[in-house]
């Protein structure tokens, strides 16, 4: 008590010789709502505060009027007088480009040329990390590049929501990875009592008659859905104001309830809400209390500011309080992304979620919305929390993502999985990695430090090199390249529910067969390769090899008629290649009209 009231003694004389003065005041919104979190800075001090959980602040002052300016991310900045003896009472409008969220539009692009700088595109109010495309390496010098492996799938579905809104899509917004992994292509199930299988081939190069492609597949065994180990499941839904339309809230409540409907009376369910406040809205309920669960989530409403990093660190705490022992623990996010108050960057994401991730919980984020999406936040969250990643832009998205393909969403195979392939010089005289772009660590001979992803039930993952032979290997027909490895793969797992690194070696022949003549999926795979090089501009896809016509030809010749997924791929294609013809039209209608 004694050493209480000598702190009270202290911080009062502290107060009166920093400041005579007491200035106050209360943050709100245009819908009268509280604004926590705002930045609030004193010009004659320079320094920085924040409001309250209630948007109050109070601060002590050595001047009676002063100035101030408020910041918050999603607000117009605020910049205003404001005197000890008069309340001081404001309110932040929200930014413009929030009001125009259904109409996505390129607003600039700007770069500099540094070997470490990127292109920076905006989309309305949208944000995406920066890419740096992978370069050709030298195979006599860097023999080795490793990259770490995941189920991201994110990107298909949210260049398919640009094209149907007939907006180009940034080229950022493209990681051709994900595009693969969209399709589980060439899966091939691993032998018995195994956790993968590897299997490679080559072709040519259908964008360079100088190169080859070399297909990488890494197959994931599936897990019986009767036997997976009970969940743990915890949805953590923005329910805040950036939420209130068709393609948000409505379409997050239809997926989750679709969900439910396949629980089992051993999974666990609670739910976690945020939008204004945090709190928990379901607490630990049994998969067999469907209709209890359905009608939770259906009572959701949209309102409110979006304090992610406060929801987060609840929703772990939930996960880890219910925490099954060699089970399916998982936070579940459904946001836009666009979180406002607290901590917002993706440094700090990444720094809390990296924390949370030790405790076992894994992390899925279901992306959707438009106009504010944040995927660099989103692709962040799933990378750190060692999960993956989905973007819902409708109700067939969510059926095949939270029901056709659960086991391969929600049930891990393993954990930091990662790929280390040792190329062989005498066959190869440079390479490239196909995508992986924005998950690129430096070429080194080691891959120790790199951090893998997670792997779930039934996937197939595949990256795609190009290379070019070397003198000795440049005809498809050399029978001592058949013979010989091109490459060697060291594939790294942990996995699920243990703590102990396994390897799987693999030698890639260097058989190669014509493009035409090769497998009708990695014939497709090829063509979603080129497909994302084209999207995102690629300086590696030369135009007179590549232009739509050719592209839609390939897609038609490569895909499954009998498979949806890529028979709906031609639709993107041919949609895409409209958009694109028109802009293309646009532009030069308007170079001769500068002209003359």
């Amino acid at each position: 008590m004694k050493n209480l009231l000598v702190y009270i003694l202290v911080s009062f004389i502290a107060t009166i010789a920093n400041g005579q003065y007491y200035l106050r005041g209360e943050i709100k919104n245009e819908k009268g709502e509280n604004l926590q979190n705002v930045n609030i800075r004193l010009h004659s001090d320079k320094l920085l505060y924040k409001s309250g959980v209630g948007g109050g602040f109070g601060i002590s002052s050595s001047v009676k009027r002063d100035s101030i300016t408020l910041t918050v991310d999603g607000y117009e900045a605020v910049t205003a007088g404001i005197s000890a003896d008069k309340y001081f009472e404001v309110t932040m409008k929200q930014l413009s480009a929030n009001a125009s969220k259904n109409r996505p539009k390129l607003i600039s692009i700007t770069k500099d040329n540094k070997f470490s700088s990127k292109y920076s595109w905006f989309v309305s109010d949208e944000s995406y990390f920066s890419l740096v495309e992978n370069e050709d390496v030298n195979a006599e010098k860097f023999p080795n590049t490793g990259f770490s492996l995941n189920i991201n799938k994110a990107s298909y579905s949210n260049i398919r929501r640009f094209v149907a809104q007939n907006s180009v899509v940034p080229p950022d917004a493209v990681r051709i990875e994900e595009l693969l992994n969209y399709f589980n292509l060439n899966y091939k199930e691993p032998e018995k009592g195994e956790y993968f299988k590897i299997e490679s081939n080559q072709s040519t190069c259908p964008w360079d008659a100088h190169k080859r492609l070399m297909y990488l597949n890494i197959n994931a065994r599936k897990l019986d859905l009767e036997k997976v180990p009970p969940s743990n499941l915890v949805f953590l839904i923005d329910a805040s104001g950036s939420m209130d339309m068709p393609n948000r809230l409505p379409l997050v409540k239809a997926a989750f309830q679709m969900l439910v409907k396949n629980l089992r009376a051993t999974d666990t369910v609670s739910i976690v809400i945020y939008g204004g406040a945090v709190a928990v809205w379901m607490q630990p309920t049994s998969g067999a209390e469907k209709q209890k669960i359905i009608q939770s989530i259906e009572e959701l409403t949209a309102s409110g500011d979006t304090p992610g990093e406060s929801a987060i660190r609840l929703a772990y705490m939930i996960a880890k309080r219910s925490f099954i022992r060699n089970g399916n623990n998982r936070v579940i996010i459904a946001t836009d992304g666009d979180f406002n108050v607290g901590e917002t960057s993706e440094e700090a994401m990444e720094a809390l979620v990296t924390k949370e991730r030790q405790s076992g919980v894994y992390l899925t984020c279901l992306g959707v919305g438009m106009g504010n999406f944040k995927d660099s936040k989103l692709e962040t969250l799933a990378k750190r929390g060692n999960g993956n990643y989905a973007y819902l832009d409708d109700i067939k998205e969510a059926e095949k993502v939270l029901v056709k393909e659960v086991t391969q969403t929600f049930y891990s195979v393993a954990d930091d999985v990662f790929l280390n392939v040792h190329f062989n010089p005498a066959l190869v005289k440079d390479y490239r990695l196909v995508g992986f772009d924005n998950k690129r660590d430096a070429i080194a001979d080691s891959t120790g430090s790199l951090e893998g992803g997670e792997i779930g039930s039934g996937n197939s993952v595949m990256a795609i090199f190009e290379y070019t032979p070397t003198v000795t290997n440049d005809s498809i027909f050399n029978l001592s390249a058949q013979n010989t490895p091109i490459a060697e793969v060291d594939l790294r797992y942990t996995p699920a529910y243990t703590k102990t690194e396994k390897h799987l070696m693999y030698k890639c022949d260097g058989g190669v067969t014509a493009f035409n003549a090769t497998n009708k999926e990695l014939q497709f795979a090829a063509t979603l390769a080129m497909f994302g090089m084209k999207l995102r501009q690629s300086k590696y896809l030369p135009p007179k090899t590549s232009d739509w016509d050719k592209l839609e030809s390939m897609a038609l010749n490569a895909h499954n008629a009998n498979d949806y997924l890529q028979k709906e791929f031609l639709n993107l294609m041919a949609n895409t290649k409209k958009l694109y013809d028109k802009s293309k039209k646009k532009k030069k209608k308007g170079k001769d009209e500068e002209e003359e």
